[in-house]
This record gives structure tokens, C-alpha cells and sequence, in this order.
């Protein structure tokens, strides 16, 4: 007599409890036999340990049901009167599952369709890397957002079967994770009405989900949205809440992420004091962080985002000099993959020079966005920011050679985008 090993590998594949389990064995049994279960936690632990090594048939035709195979393949010896040929139970399995017609129709859909474990949520997760890579290069676009939602609808359709609480909160963090995506793709295009829909949907799939990072994501998009549609109140709504969040409190680099948006909320407010006072806050918390693993999504976050970030919020206070030593310090640490942040940090640069009257310099800074870009199409934030350099340019230096060739040059681009 010895542990079933084979039963305790499925049970962690579904992320299941011995409780859980238990409950799910006596809804099988109600389902089979029309009355409910009597099995227990205790029951499950006689199953694991060896000591029920031989069930009888009811227990039998339960894990089968629950976990959607042969009694063997749980490590268990069948009674004869269950024993089938495993050919033919794959077999039959595979046509319940494959099949459209009415032999299918008749099934209830948690019995066609196998049960979700957590390697189904480490497989499905894979394609967010790509997502988060391709941003990375060259912002949000539309193929991005699109993939975002297929992404997603391929989460909820796992949501539909079997799966114990721990794996069902993991799919719903990964499908609100996918639609942030899409969220953050729609912000960066400008497409604001479509990201706040997606933000919406982003909140409740994370709240499903209780878990503290997708949560504090969601405040960070909010306030990210607001911002875009100079709705500054709502700003500071979303950037307190995520300061306050569960994530913020726990970890200094999610409570840095935290401070860091109230900055930014307190400068479009006109507060430059608050702002600079959260801007330490957020740079000081920033120094206690420690390597540990975090979500695929918070990558971009770290010194250069944080200098890039201060440049935006320096620049919006007026501390223009400032602002151009941490567009300088951003540059400098910004990883080559991350395209779509250089870009957006060599704007912030420009826009400095501009505001300290070196106008010349400035588009010279300013044009080789585009080159950084490579062709890619400018994400509409960074359209935004292009075209309020434009103007400031024409209002500073509207006769210059250095002027009208930026002038032609941006009209070459716009044109090609």
C-alpha cells in the first residue's frame, strides 16, 4: 500500500483542495445516481494515501466523471463490472468532445468538455509575452487589440468546465490581463470610447479574479484613460485608488507604479507641489524594490519609466530644465526592445528644449522620432504629443528654415501613416 500519485497529479493539474474535491465527487454522484454524495475530505485522503486503493463502482464512475478518465489512469483498480477497453473510452470521449450533432447536443457542456487545470492556464498565457513584445516595439494598434480579444474569448471558454477555485481566479486574472491589453492598445490609439469599455470588462474580470496585481492594473489604466481625456479629477480618483490598493501596499514596486500616477494626476491638476511630493515618494519607494517575480505586464515599469514619467510631470510644471536631465536619464536606460517608449521619451526631451527657447535643437530631437519608430506607425498618444510640439514650434519659431522643413517632414510622415 502506498500513495496514488497518479490521483494526487490530477488533483494538483485541476488546483483543487481535498474539500473541493469531495464536493465535486458528491455532484457527480447526485448526477449519476439521483442522490447526493456522502464522500468527505476524509474519503479523498483514503484514496491518496492507498488505503482505498480498490473502490467500489459508485466512487469509481465519480472520478471518472470529475476527472474525465479511466479509474487506471487515476492509479485505481477497477471493479469488474466497470472494466472497459481504454481505447474505447478515449474514443467515446473524443467524439462527445469533437462532435456537433445531436449525440453531443444531448450532454450537458461540463461533460463534453474535459476539466482545466493549472498547465491549461500556463499554456494559454504563453501568447501574452508576444503581445506584451510587440507593444513594447511599436505601441498599440489595432492587430494588437484584436489579438488581445481572441486571447480572451479563449480564456472564458476555459472558464466554461471543470476547474477548482485556485485555477478559476488564474483564468479569470490571465483573461482580465488580455483585456487591458486591449484596453491599453485603444488608449494609446486615442480610440478612447472602445477603452473604456475595455477597462470596464478589465475591472470585473479582475475583481473575479481577487488578485491584487490585475486589480491595481486596472486603476493604473483608469487613470491612464483620464488622463488622455482630461478628465483630472477622475485621474486622481484612479491613481488614489491604485495607491491604495492592495498591490501598492505589499510591494514598494506597485506602491512606487502607485505614487507615481498621483503625481501625475496632481500636475494636470496644477498642483506642482503635490506633484513633486509624490514624484519623491514614488522615486524613494522605487529604491526598496527587490528582484522578485511579477506579471509579464510590469515589465515596463522600472528606472527608465520612472525618469520618463518625472520628464512628463516636470514638463507639465514648468521645471523644464529639470525635465530634460530625466528625458536624458530615461534614454539612457531604456532597453532597446522597448521602441514605442524610447520614441515617447524623446518626445518629452523635445518638448523641454522647446519650453527652454532651443528651438533648433528641439526639432532636431524631435525628427528622430521617427527614425526610432522605423517606419512604424505612430501610436495616436504619440501623434498627440508630435502635434503639440508642432504647434509650440510654429508659435516660437514660425519664420525659421529649421521650421518649415520639420513642418514638410511631418507632413511626409502623417502622410505615409
Amino acid at each position: 500500500m502506498g500513495a496514488n500519485l497518479a490521483l494526487q497529479e490530477r488533483i494538483n493539474q485541476l488546483g483543487l483542495t481535498q474539500d473541493e474535491l469531495a464536493e465535486r465527487l458528491n455532484r457527480a454522484l447526485h448526477e449519476i445516481t439521483g442522490r447526493p454524495g456522502e464522500m468527505s475530505a476524509r474519503t479523498v485522503r483514503n484514496l491518496l494515501n492507498g488505503s482505498s486503493s480498490r473502490p467500489i463502482s459508485r466512487t469509481c464512475a465519480a472520478l471518472e466523471r470529475v476527472f474525465g478518465c479511466s479509474v487506471a489512469e487515476l492509479g485505481f483498480s477497477a471493479p469488474s463490472s466497470m472494466h472497459h477497453p481504454s481505447e474505447g473510452l478515449v474514443r467515446r470521449r473524443d467524439f462527445i468532445v469533437s462532435t456537433t450533432g445531436t449525440a453531443a447536443a444531448a450532454v450537458p457542456i461540463s461533460k463534453q468538455r474535459r476539466s482545466v487545470g493549472m498547465s491549461d492556464v500556463v499554456r494559454a498565457s504563453a501568447g501574452m509575452n508576444e503581445l506584451v513584445e510587440a507593444d513594447d516595439r511599436q505601441g498599440g494598434h489595432l492587430s494588437l487589440a484584436t489579438a488581445a480579444l481572441e486571447g480572451r474569448a479563449a480564456i472564458l471558454d476555459l472558464q466554461q468546465r471543470n476547474a477548482g477555485e485556485r485555477v478559476r481566479r488564474a483564468l479569470y486574472a490571465l483573461a482580465a490581463e488580455y483585456t487591458s491589453v486591449a484596453a491599453w492598445s485603444c488608449i494609446d490609439l486615442r480610440e478612447l470610447d472602445a477603452a473604456q469599455r475595455y477597462v470596464h470588462e478589465s475591472s470585473t474580470l479582475a475583481g473575479l479574479s481577487q488578485d491584487p496585481p490585475a486589480v491595481m492594473r486596472v486603476w493604473i489604466l483608469m487613470a491612464m484613460l483620464a488622463y488622455q481625456k482630461k478628465n483630472w479629477p477622475e485621474e486622481l480618483a484612479a491613481a488614489q485608488a491604485a495607491h491604495a490598493s492592495a498591490a501598492a501596499r505589499r510591494d514598494p514596486f506597485f506602491g512606487s507604479m502607485g505614487r507615481v500616477r498621483l503625481a501625475l494626476a496632481h500636475s494636470s491638476l496644477g498642483d506642482s507641489a503635490a506633484a513633486n511630493r509624490a514624484l519623491r515618494s514614488a522615486q524613494d519607494g522605487f529604491r526598496k524594490v527587490t528582484a522578485e517575480e511579477r506579471p509579464r505586464w510590469t515589465a515596463f515599469y522600472g528606472a527608465a519609466e520612472l525618469n520618463h514619467l518625472a520628464a512628463v510631470i516636470l514638463n507639465s510644471n514648468g521645471e523644464s530644465a529639470h525635465a530634460e536631465a530625466m528625458a536624458h536619464r530615461a534614454l539612457a536606460k531604456i532597453p532597446a526592445g522597448f521602441q514605442r517608449n524610447r520614441a515617447m521619451a524623446t518626445c518629452q526631451l523635445a518638448l523641454a528644449q522647446l519650453q527652454q527657447g532651443e528651438a533648433e535643437q528641439a526639432t532636431t530631437t524631435a525628427a528622430s522620432v521617427f527614425a526610432i519608430m522605423d517606419g512604424a506607425p505612430l501610436p495616436g498618444r504619440m501623434r498627440t504629443l508630435i502635434g503639440d510640439f508642432h504647434r509650440d514650434l510654429f508659435r516660437l519659431a514660425p519664420s525659421t528654415t529649421y521650421a518649415r522643413d520639420w513642418a514638410d517632414r511631418m507632413r511626409d510622415e502623417w502622410r505615409q501613416a
